[in-house]
């Protein structure tokens, strides 16, 4: 996955996702995607309308910059997602590496496909008074 890339223009190119151990490697301002669980989604006051995000992967965490534009146009993915892919330009200062999202993707239907990673096992549907029968078993 990481091998499809070219080097001045995409660092790996969408819709691949970069772990994010693997965010130190790539150039400053090279474009990126990163994916993963939302920790934290941060909305200062004192920001001017930047929001700032933290996503986890299974190799660490991804910082994301959010521009009031980009905010706006992406609105319900960064409200209500859970898990989300994020393509942006890699942004360094010294030690600390940020990706400054351009494209913000809701991927939290993937979410499901994690309880089973060979497709076997699915989540049954509801049965009884989830399934609006009044609390009955179907059988």
């Amino acid at each position: 996955m990481l091998t499809d890339y070219t080097p001045l223009s995409d660092w790996p190119r969408p819709p691949a996702a970069i772990p994010h151990v693997r965010l130190n490697e790539p150039p400053g301002g090279a474009r990126v995607t990163v994916a993963g669980l939302v920790l934290v989604r941060q909305r200062p006051g004192t920001a001017k309308g930047v929001t700032f995000l933290t996503l986890e992967d299974e190799t660490g965490v991804a910082n994301v910059v959010v521009w009031k534009v980009v905010f706006q146009r992406f609105r319900r993915a960064v409200v209500a997602g859970r898990l989300l892919r994020v393509t942006g330009r890699l942004q360094r200062d010294s030690e600390v590496v940020h990706v400054v999202a351009e494209l913000i993707e809701d991927i939290t239907d993937m979410l499901d496909e994690l309880l089973a990673p060979d497709g076997a096992l699915r989540p049954s549907p509801p049965t009884g008074a989830a399934a609006g029968q009044g609390g009955r078993d179907p059988l």
